[in-house]
This record gives C-alpha cells, structure tokens and sequence, in this order.
C-alpha cells in the first residue's frame, strides 16, 4: 500500500488539523500530513505507540532517519506542537488499546571517540531514560538488550540507563504517556570535518531501529495491547511514493536488457561441427547478439537513483543489494569476450567453494552406474519430444495456470538463435528448434522453468514492487535450486540429471581455476565419462561470453535448499517472488507487517499425488543423491 503525502500549509488551524488526524486514525486510515517547518506526521496503522524525532533542522540525520523508519512516527520541530499531537492522538489510540508509549529518538552532541592515531575504537554512548512504571521499565530493558546485542564491526556500544525521578524530565518533550527515551552518540561521521562513514550510518540507523522495535514488543506484551508473532511485524505496513520511484526506475534498468540472452551464443550448432571436426582439441568460436544497450548510460541511471527517502532500511538495503548486482551485470556485458568478464563473474555468482566441489564430486562418483544403466547419453527407445511437443505441453501448463491466475499470460516462443533446452526471459518462455529430448523429460522440466521461473515471475509482479519479480540480488542460487526440485518433486530428477548439474559445477571450478575449454571438455569426457556432446554443452554454458561461473549455482542452490527443508523451512515465502536463500528471513518478515501478500498462485507440480511424500522424503535427505534411493 502507498501513503499519500498532504501538505498542511502554516496557517492551517492545529486543533482542526489534529481532529481530522484523530478521525482518520480512528476510521482506520492511514495519516502522512507535513508539518510546517519540515516535520511530519506518519501513521500506516493503528499502533499502541509512536516514535519522536525533535528537530527543527537535519543536524541529527541518523535519529531522523530511525524515526522516519517506524509505522507510526512524528518528526517535529518545536516540542509544545508535538506535545499537542501525541497528546490528541495518543490518547485516542490508549483508549482503543488501553496503553499508549512514546519512545523519543535524538543523538548526543558529540562522540567521545580516542584521537585518530589511537590503536583501537573506544565504545560508543548510547543513553536510555525511563520511568520507573513496569510496562516502560520492560521496554528500556528490551531496547538495552538488543542494542547490546548489536553485532560491532568497528565500534561497540556503551549503555547508561538514567530512571526519571518521579517521571519528571525537564530536557525533553513532556507528554501524559509511558516514555522512553534515547540519545546515541553521532559515531556516523568524524568529529573535525562532519565527513560521514557511510557504513557506520547505515548500521546505526538499521540497528537502533531494530532495538525500537524490541522495546515497542515488549512494552505491548507488558500492557496486554497487543499480540504479535515477531517484533520485525510491528514495522512498515505502507511504502511511500520514493519507494515506488525508486521501484520503476530500478526495474526500468533491469528490464533494458537481457543478461542471459546477451551471454548466450546463437551458433551453438556451428560451433560444435567446428569443435568436434578439429578432434576437440581447440576452442570453437562463439557468436554473439550485437548489444543494443549503452551500457555507461545505464550505469548513470542505475547510480543516479535516490534511496535517502525510502524510510524503511529493510527497503533500503533490498535495493541497494540489487543496485551493487545490476552493477557488476553490466560491467560483465561491457567486458564480454575479454578477461575480465570472468572476474566480474566471478565477483557476481562467487567461487566454486570446497565443500560444493567436493559435492559435485561425490555425485559423479556415486552415480556413474546409475546412469549407465539408465541408458545414460543415449536416444530413448521411443519416439523423443521434439520443440513442438514441447511448446504444445507447456501452452495448456500455461493455460492451467492462467485458469488460476488471470494475471499469469506467459508467451511462448520457438527460436533459432539458442542452443538446445529451454530459457526463460522475464514472461517469455523460449524453446530452442533443436531441443529434443526424452518424453519423461517434459514435464519436470516445465515444472523447472513455468512451475518455478515464471510463477516467481507473475507472484513477485502482483507483490505491488516490480523487485520482486525481477528478483532479489542473488536470487538466482536459490531459483535454481527450488527449480532443480521441482523437478524431483514432478518424478523427473534422475541420476543422470544430478550429473549433469554436478558437471557443471566441476567445469566452473576447473574454468575458474585457469583451465581452456578443451582441457575442461577433456576432463569430463575422460575422468567422468560424458559422452563428447553432452560434454559441450557444458563447456559451452561455463565458457559462453568469455567465462561464467553462473551454472555452479544448480547445485549450490539445491544443497540449500535441502539444508532449509531439514531444519523444518516451509517452501512458501519462496512462492512469494525471486528470493534467496538470505532473504526467506526478510520475506516473512514483509509478510508478516503486511507489505508484502502470499503467493497469487502456488505451482501446480505440489498437488501432484506424489509430490507430497516426495517432499517429505527431502527433509531427511543427507545428499542429492539420496532423493534418487528406493
């Protein structure tokens, strides 16, 4: 939901003002009128509290900032006005919940921090005051003890707790409910030149914020007023209108090109004939689309938007991640075919970690007889799926969905210009005219690239932000691997699939590591025993656009996957959009403060007859291998 912004002009009648403030709240409105004098009022909800900045200027930015971050907030620049509002709606909002608390946000004049030569970071001051009342009491603890729980990268901080004598309080605001206040010390920029660490900002405002979301749970446990789940539900249930600019302009980048598409060679046939016809000894060459995007133009308009407005720092750091990831997208597609798209890859999707290798390693071991016996590498004594088969399956999968969802109006499209399999492009899918493959094969794989990539696609467009549907940073992992399951989940993971996947992950490493195409083609076909075909599809994946290390995020994103279901994770929230693995703690939490909705549609493979004993089977999985045990 988006909250519209009035202004109130100076000379508008405060008591007529706060009754209609007052009206709103109580009709169950959301309230975001502007204060004469740059203060403002914010109310997305009904809530037992409110957050106080007093500032008649921005020379308290961080505290500013916290306080803009909560649900409910008034920023004021003359006390005897934000003593009046609290005291209006305050007590409208006491009498719906029986209590009502004020927790005042400021920063302390300086920061006590050791001269810069000194050999390490002092602690910072951070001082809480409270009444002696129980309810503000459990609050002030609650806040303290988050605040101390704060995970110190460069400074630590340093509580001290003052009790008001008799609740009486002369240096701050005066309101007739239970207040907490607090005072942090300005550690966010340098005592001599005001220069700011933006780093520091960015964990103080995110961190004490937090602590106030502690402190408003516990004073609403304490008085009985509410009943929540989670602290992190009592944020933000309204984005204002900088998070939609902010929303449009970043998916206007993502959207003016197409990564995958860019990096992919559209002579995949030809380059195989010119592989195998020189004895697969030296590297063919790829042919790529011309760029038709300008990519020091796009990289202006991704770094020229603003993210000081967005009032909410889980927003905030969503976007900032995906900026960073656009970023490096768009510095590979400016080196491709050169060295340095390998390490730009390298810096977007990662190394090949140990463990993951010795993973892929273990399965190609494991497996090499399993799939002999399967028939591995060999045609299918049956007539196999050819692309129009395939298109006409995945045109009535597409229509079941549409019968679900109205909004899920994918496009199919046949293409000359891929290598074979499958790909999918925004709400495209595409269907190389050479795919052929097993008819078992059809309806995993639908279940990998509509079950998964456009169903995220669709549930993330109708989460009202476009991120979700163009995809968290470093989504891609965990798509993989939930589409890498769903495939399992539609009966179609075979051994010589987990194969294929762990080849790919053993090609990533060894083209990380330095190796050419051949010597990489070489190590599957002589030490793993792929057919020499197969074998280049790999290599052609892992090599394609000068090196990219993306397709070791299969098996990545499967293995974590694995890990979520045995510790007890639902699938759910990954319905919800394109996510990682990072964010299924974010995505509960946007669920829970009511920003974000459930999924539109869930993916049709789950009602499969044999999709639920199937899942219950991966929780105990140990490996991937252990999915394929009878």
């Amino acid at each position: 939901m988006k909250l519209p912004s009035p202004r109130i002009p100076p000379e508008a009648n405060l008591q007529d003002w706060m009754a209609e403030v007052v009206a709103a709240i109580e009709a169950g409105k959301p309230v975001r009128r502007e204060l004469a004098g740059g203060g403002r009022l914010h109310v997305d909800r009904a809530l037992p509290f409110i957050c106080v900045h007093l500032s008649g200027d921005d020379s308290e930015p961080v505290a500013r900032e916290v306080a803009q971050a909560n649900a409910s907030y008034l920023i004021a620049p003359d006390a005897t006005v934000a003593a009046a509002i609290i005291a209006a709606i305050g007590t409208a909002l006491e009498r719906r919940f029986g209590a009502f608390m004020v927790l005042e946000i400021g920063e302390l004049a300086a920061d006590e921090l050791l001269e810069d030569k000194a050999p390490f970071l002092s602690p910072f001051t951070v001082e809480v005051t409270a009444g002696a009342q129980r309810e503000i009491r459990a609050a002030a603890r609650s806040f303290v003890d988050a605040v101390e729980a704060i995970q110190a990268k460069f400074r630590t901080p340093r509580v001290e707790f003052r009790e008001l004598a008799d609740g009486v309080d002369d240096e701050s605001l005066k309101v007739p409910f239970q207040k907490l206040r607090v005072r942090f010390a300005p550690i966010y920029r340098q005592r001599q030149s005001s220069k700011i660490y933006p780093e520091i900002r960015e964990r103080l405002i995110a961190s004490i914020f937090d602590a106030g979301l502690h402190a408003f749970a516990a004073f609403a446990s304490a008085t009985g007023s509410l009943t929540i789940t989670t602290h992190r539900a009592l944020g933000r249930r309204a984005f204002v209108d900088a998070v939609e600019r902010a929303d449009r302009n970043m998916d206007e980048v993502a959207a003016s090109f197409d990564f995958l598409l860019a990096v992919t060679p559209i002579n995949a046939e030809a380059a195989w004939n010119e592989f195998a016809a020189k004895d697969c000894s030296r590297a063919p060459r790829f042919l790529y689309r011309p760029l038709a995007l300008q990519v020091e133009a796009a990289k202006r308009k991704l770094f020229s938007i603003p993210f000081d407005h967005l009032e909410d720092p889980v927003l905030y750091q969503l976007y900032r991640e995906k900026q960073q990831e656009l970023d490096l997208q768009l510095s590979m597609l400016s080196a491709r075919e050169t060295a340095k798209f390998l390490e730009f890859g390298r810096a977007l999707y990662g190394p090949v970690e140990p463990a993951l290798w010795q993973a892929a390693k273990d399965i190609l071991a494991r497996s090499n007889g399993r799939a002999d016996k399967g028939g591995f590498g060999t045609r299918p004594p049956e007539p196999p799926a050819d692309c129009h088969l395939i298109e006409r399956r995945a045109r009535e999968m597409i229509g079941e969905y549409a019968h679900r969802c109205s909004d899920f109006d994918a496009r199919v499209e046949v293409r000359d210009d891929l290598p074979p399999g499958l790909l999918v492009s925004g709400k495209r899918l595409l269907i190389a005219r050479t795919t052929v493959m097993d008819k078992d094969r059809v309806e995993p794989i639908l279940s990998h690239e509509i079950g998964v990539h456009l169903l995220t696609y669709f549930n993330g467009s109708a989460q009202g932000l476009r991120l979700f549907r163009s995809g968290l940073a470093g989504y891609e992992g965990m798509q993989e691997g939930l589409a890498v399951f769903a495939e399992y989940l539609s009966a179609g993971m075979t051994a010589e699939r987990l194969r294929l996947i762990a080849a790919r992950v053993v090609a990533c490493a060894a083209m990380l590591d330095g190796a050419c195409l051949p010597e990489t083609h070489r190590l599957l076909v002589h030490e793993h025993g792929f057919p020499k075909a197969d074998a280049f599809n790999v290599v052609l994946r892992v090599y394609r656009g000068g090196g990219l290390a993306k397709d070791a995020i299969y098996l990545r994103g499967l293995l974590q996957l694995l890990d979520h279901l045995a510790e007890g994770g639902a699938l759910e929230p990954f319905w919800m959009g394109k996510i990682a693995a990072s964010h299924f703690g974010v995505m509960q939490e946007l669920n829970a403060r009511g920003l974000l909705g459930g999924p539109a549609v869930r993916p049709i493979f789950l009602d499969s007859a044999g999709a639920t004993p199937r899942l219950s089977r991966a929780r105990s999985a140990r490996t991937p291998l252990d999915l394929m045990d009878q």
